[in-house]
This record gives structure tokens, C-alpha cells and sequence, in this order.
């Protein structure tokens, strides 16, 4: 007779026979979220063609929409208003502004610091303080 037991076979899988998660350098990030960009609904496709998840994709783009994306970003600069404080009681325009040495600027960075420079800063030497306070 035979034995109708069931009797389930174990497999027992390790860690090395696995693969290893697999490291992307920012500039196939770069490349890969910026073809999800071309066409209509292309997240999925694009996830499916490079064998990636859907939400990884998904981290990857939010990543670059906030600047946190892509070590050779280039510096770049808003457009600034001075403004002078004006007292409440007083009515009327303001005085234009007084741009002296004492004047200073501060910027608040993507990555929450924040730098105050003197007004008349040379913007080469500004660029290169930004690059390195960034950490580009």
C-alpha cells in the first residue's frame, strides 16, 4: 500500500542565492524619470521596460520636481525685491531702498539652510559658495 500522507517538501533559500538589490547611479535615475516624462500615462511602462517598480519611479520623479535629484544640477537664481520696512502710522510710498555695504541678502537654500551675504557680492564668488553650502 502506499502512504497518502502529505508530506510537503521544504525548500530552505538563502540570503547569497538571492539577488542583491541593485544600486542606480543618479544619472540613470535622471535619464530613466525623464523618459517616464515623454507621452501620456508612461510611468507604468517605463517602470515595466526597466524592471523597477511603479513606486520607486514614483520616488524618483517627486525626487526630481524638488531639485533632490542629479549631482550636476546647475546654479541658478530668482528674481529678488527689496523692500524697505515702513512703520504702520506712517501713510504714503516708502523711500527707495538704500543698497549700502551694510546691506545683505539672505537665501534660503533647497535643503532648508539658509545664507546671508553682503548685497554687493560678486556672483561668481556667490555661485561658488552656493555649490558648496548646497552640496553640489
Amino acid at each position: 500500500m502506499s502512504d497518502f500522507i502529505y508530506r510537503p517538501r521544504i525548500e530552505v533559500l538563502s540570503a547569497a542565492d538571492g539577488v542583491r538589490r541593485r544600486q542606480w547611479s543618479d544619472e540613470d535615475k535622471l535619464r530613466i524619470v525623464e523618459e517616464s516624462f515623454v507621452g501620456h500615462r508612461q510611468v507604468t511602462a517605463t517602470a515595466r521596460r526597466h524592471g523597477i517598480c511603479r513606486s520607486l519611479l514614483t520616488i524618483w520623479r517627486r525626487q526630481h520636481r524638488k531639485g533632490e535629484l542629479g549631482a550636476s544640477r546647475p546654479v541658478s537664481f530668482a528674481p529678488v525685491t527689496v523692500t524697505k520696512d515702513v512703520p504702520a502710522s506712517r501713510p504714503g510710498p516708502a523711500d527707495p531702498p538704500d543698497l549700502s555695504r551694510n546691506s545683505q541678502v539672505e537665501i534660503a537654500l533647497p535643503n532648508g539652510r539658509r545664507l546671508i551675504v553682503a548685497a554687493g557680492v560678486d556672483a561668481d564668488a556667490l555661485a561658488r559658495i552656493l555649490s558648496v553650502v548646497d552640496g553640489q
